[in-house]
C-alpha cells in the first residue's frame, strides 16, 4: 500500500535550537538506545501516492499499570493483551509520534508532540529526530491538530514561558475541540487531574491570531480533509490525506494503543471522555480503513506509527509496520 524508507537518527547538540530551546539546551542529544520498547532510528520516510511522510519519534510514556487506565478491563486482562502483541507486559507502552507531510511545496505537521520535558521525562527526541530527518521546524507552514490534550500540543509552547514555538505557521483545528475547551467555566467543570491543563489552555491558546476553526469535512489543505472522530474528546479529529491513488488516515488516538484495542474495541479508556462515543467512532473508522483499503497512522501506534487493520469475527487484529 505504502513504501517505506529507513533513515538513521543522529545525535546532534544542533537538534536542541529546536522548538525554541536554543538558550536552554547546552548538552548533546543522544542517539536512541534501541531498548525493547524504543526503536533505534528516530524517523521513517514512506511515500502514500504523492505524499511524502515522515514519521518522527518524540519518545515514550512508560505507563504504570492501574485498574483505571481501561475502564472494563482488568490489569490482567490488559497484560495479556500486551504480551500476545510482544510488547513488554511491566507497564503499559504507550509511544508517541509525530508525522510531517510534505505536500507539494508545503510541510504540513500533524500535531506538535508533547514538547521537551513537558509531559514524560523520556519524551523528549522529537527536536533532535526532525533535525536529523533535515526538517527545519521554522519552515513548516500548517500545523493539524487532532485534539487538545498535552502530548498533541504541549509542543506548541516553549515549557517555561508559554511563548508560541511556531508563530508563523497556520493552526488548524476542529471548531468544536477549540470552544469546549476554551469557553468560559471550562476549567471549573474538569477533574481535578485535568485543571492544570485545562487552564494552561484558557491562559494561552486565546492569545495566538494564527489558529483557524474549521468544520467536520473541511479541505484543510490540498488534498487533506478533517474528520470528526469525537468520543476521546468532544472535537477530537483525523485527517484523511489524498495522494492520488493511495490514501492515509491521520487516526490520532482513536485506537491509541492497538495491542489492546484491536482485540477489544469494547474496552473505555480512562482518557476517552465519552467512553461509549469512543468506541462507535473506533468501530466506524477502522471498519471504513478496512474497507477502502487506507492507509493508517496513529499517534501511539508502536514506532514508526503505522499498520495494518484486518477484520478478526467482531474485532481487530493489528500488524505493526515492521522497522526494516
Amino acid at each position: 500500500m505504502f513504501t517505506m524508507t529507513r533513515r538513521t537518527v543522529l545525535g546532534t547538540a544542533a537538534a536542541g535550537a529546536a522548538f525554541g530551546l536554543a538558550s536552554k539546551l547546552e548538552f548533546v542529544w543522544p542517539a536512541l538506545a534501541g531498548t525493547p520498547d524504543e526503536p533505534t532510528v528516530g524517523f521513517y520516510r514512506y511515500r502514500v501516492g504523492s505524499v511524502e511522510v515522515t514519521a518522527i519519534y518524540d519518545g515514550i510514556w512508560r505507563k504504570q499499570h492501574d485498574t483505571a487506565f481501561i475502564k472494563n478491563a482488568s490489569i490482567e486482562d490488559t497484560k495479556e493483551a500486551l504480551a500476545k502483541a510482544g510488547l513488554p507486559t511491566e507497564f503499559m507502552p504507550i509511544p508517541l509520534t509525530v508525522v510531517v507531510l510534505s505536500v507539494g511545496d508545503r510541510l504540513i505537521m500533524m500535531d506538535a508532540g508533547s514538547g521537551v520535558g513537558q509531559w514524560q521525562a523520556n519524551a523528549t527526541h522529537l527536536p533532535a529526530n526532525m533535525a536529523a530527518a533535515g526538517i527545519d521546524y521554522k519552515k513548516i507552514n500548517t500545523i493539524m491538530i487532532s485534539h487538545f490534550h498535552p502530548d498533541h500540543v504541549w509542543g506548541l509552547m516553549e515549557k517555561d514561558t508559554n511563548a508560541a514555538v511556531f508563530t508563523d505557521a497556520e493552526l488548524i483545528v476542529n471548531a468544536t475541540e477549540y470552544k469546549w475547551w476554551t469557553e468560559p467555566g471550562r476549567v471549573e467543570k474538569l477533574a481535578e487531574s485535568r485543571k492544570p491543563a485545562g487552564q494552561r489552555i484558557v491562559n494561552v491558546f486565546p492569545k495566538w491570531q494564527n489558529w483557524k476553526l474549521v468544520e467536520d469535512g473541511a479541505e484543510v489543505a490540498p488534498g487533506i480533509r478533517i474528520m470528526s472522530a469525537p468520543g476521546h474528546t468532544p472535537g477530537h479529529s483525523v485527517y484523511l490525506v489524498d495522494g492520488g491513488n493511495e490514501q492515509l488516515m491521520v487516526s490520532a488516538d482513536i485506537m491509541y494503543v492497538p495491542a489492546l484495542l484491536a482485540p477489544h474495541p469494547e474496552w473505555q479508556g480512562a482518557y476517552d471522555q465519552d467512553g461509549s462515543m469512543a468506541i462507535e467512532t473506533r468501530r466506524k473508522l477502522i471498519d471504513r480503513v478496512i474497507a477502502d483499503r487506507i492507509a493508517i497512522c496513529g499517534s501511539h501506534f508502536p514506532f514508526p506509527g503505522s499498520g495494518t487493520f484486518v477484520k478478526d469475527g467482531n474485532a481487530y487484529a493489528f500488524t505493526p509496520t515492521i522497522q526494516a
